[in-house]
């Protein structure tokens, strides 16, 4: 059977802006059996099967056992998980931002820092009743609604992360600045700040910037025609040379980049995306 693959986007209920940035639906068939990287990313794992639960053989935490997800929810990481596939996956991606994961579940994502759980765990009966709503609903429009009631039904916007960390974060995943800057315009010191974001996100803000420009990396090798060398995309996510993006995809990904593209990047390319 000649392999398939369809990726389509959708953007969330406008209740639900600032804390997930968009939808993603995925159905691959027809592929050989094989692994899966699941990478740092500065949105938190949020992935809800369609069919077969999601088997994660390698955790990001090395001290979590392996297990298999109906609806896995996981907090940023800054290592790679490894998930087992027969070559068929369905499902939808949430792409939750750290700021939404206190409104949604009432704990800070620092919480669930490289942790992997069952949805229902965290969220009760609500998280199952996403997963069952998605197994009955045929069509991306109908999947995509389904997620927005749950999300909206369990936001209480009374819980929200404080002022100065959602602005910290939004900060350094979009630009990284030196740690003193950005203490010095919240008024903080830099341990407090580092302190307060850790506690907050799990991890410091000079990791969180380390990650965000990984992604960006990855994403731009994803998408870049194969002339376009690594050096180059080293050179446009603000990276010093290609060896220091090879060594954040040593310690990140726990591979090469052109290992990763290699292992990775046809199922996506083999795709059709479309905007819900």
């Amino acid at each position: 059977m000649q392999p398939t693959s369809e990726v389509v986007t959708a953007r969330p209920a406008q209740a639900l802006a600032g804390f997930v940035d968009h939808y993603l639906g995925y159905r691959q068939t027809g592929y050989a059996p094989g692994l899966h990287r699941g990478l740092p990313s500065r949105h938190l794992t949020f992935i809800v099967a369609i069919g077969p639960r999601i088997e994660v053989v390698a955790q990001a935490d090395p001290g979590q056992r392996p297990d298999a997800y109906g609806c896995v929810l996981g907090g940023l990481q800054a290592g790679p998980a490894t998930i087992r596939h027969d070559g068929n996956q369905e499902g939808v991606a949430i792409a939750l931002t750290p700021l939404g994961c206190r409104t949604l579940f009432g704990v800070p994502a620092g919480e669930l820092w490289s942790l992997s759980l069952e949805l229902a765990d965290v969220a009760g009966p609500l998280g199952e009743r996403l997963w069952t709503e998605l197994q009955t609903v045929p069509d991306w429009p109908g999947r995509f609604a389904a997620v927005d009631r749950v999300l909206t039904d369990l936001a209480d916007h009374e819980r929200q992360v404080t002022p100065e960390l959602a602005w910290a974060w939004r900060t350094v995943v979009r630009s990284g600045p030196a740690i003193g800057a950005l203490a010095g315009e919240i008024g903080w010191s830099r341990q407090h700040l580092t302190r307060r974001f850790t506690g907050e996100f799990g991890l410091g803000p000079k990791l969180a910037g380390r990650i965000a420009r990984f992604e960006r990396a990855r994403r731009m090798i994803e998408r870049v025609p194969s002339h376009i060398s690594l050096a180059q995309v080293a050179a446009a996510c603000g990276y010093y040379d290609q060896a220091h993006l090879n060594r954040d995809f040593a310690e990140l990904a726990g591979c090469a980049p052109t290992l990763w593209r290699t292992e990775e990047i046809p199922s996506v390319q083999d795709g059709t995306t479309h905007l819900a």
